[in-house]
């Protein structure tokens, strides 16, 4: 009998450990809906327009990665933003708080800069999945803007969220050489291999789809 028990108690613990596993997807409009009520929306100050939410789960329980754009009109195709917000809202025991937030905004013509006309998520870069193998989800986010001369001399940021820690990469694009520069926080060299091999992986898939050149 010992033995049965002993073995159960180790296929509890097997299972308990695979349902911990990580995981994220994106919402549907009604799940939005139901999640972001009206009343919610008026506590976190969610203004902008949402254009889409993630539910995340980790060993630390369930968040979500809201991402918001502002309108600011229809240019040709292309719909433009000039200011954009994320925030991650945790679930605790039914209740969401405010874990992180993100705020970003268009550069204004002046002397020096470029004159940029539209900023946004480039979610088709963004990781939301754990990197590093801890069994927490090392979110990654990418956004980026427009000048100009479009995504040529716009700017890119990557942001990594790490143990409550936010790391960036900035790069400044360009179309002649001497006007490309990136700037990386020293912490991001403190990251894991495996997070920052992810990281570098994300900047040569911008440098393949012709989105940057770093």
């Amino acid at each position: 009998m010992k033995k049965i028990i002993t073995t159960a108690t180790f296929l509890l613990f097997t299972i308990t450990a695979f349902c911990q596993s990580s995981s994220s997807a994106i919402l549907s409009q009604s799940e939005v809906a139901q999640l972001l009520s009206g009343a919610i929306k008026k506590e976190f100050q969610i203004d902008f327009p949402v254009s889409r939410v993630y539910k995340c789960t980790d060993k630390s329980g369930v968040f979500y990665v809201v991402l918001t754009e502002k309108f600011d009109g229809i240019d040709g195709q292309d719909t433009l933003h000039h200011r954009i917000r994320a925030l991650c809202l945790s679930d605790v025991a039914g209740k969401l708080t405010k874990r992180w937030e993100i705020n970003d905004f268009i550069i204004k013509p002046s002397k020096g800069d470029p004159n940029e006309t539209s900023i946004w998520f480039w979610t088709k870069y963004f990781e939301l999945k754990d990197i590093d193998g801890d069994d927490l989800i090392e979110p990654v986010l990418v956004y980026g803007t427009a000048a100009l001369n479009g995504i040529d001399d716009g700017r890119t940021k990557i942001l990594i969220f790490y143990k409550e820690q936010k790391i960036a990469i900035r790069h400044q694009n360009g179309v002649l050489d001497d006007e490309r520069h990136t700037q990386t926080d020293p912490s991001f060299y403190s990251l894991p291999k495996k997070i920052q091999q992810e990281v570098y992986h994300i900047r040569e898939r911008i440098t393949k789809d012709g989105n940057g050149i770093f």
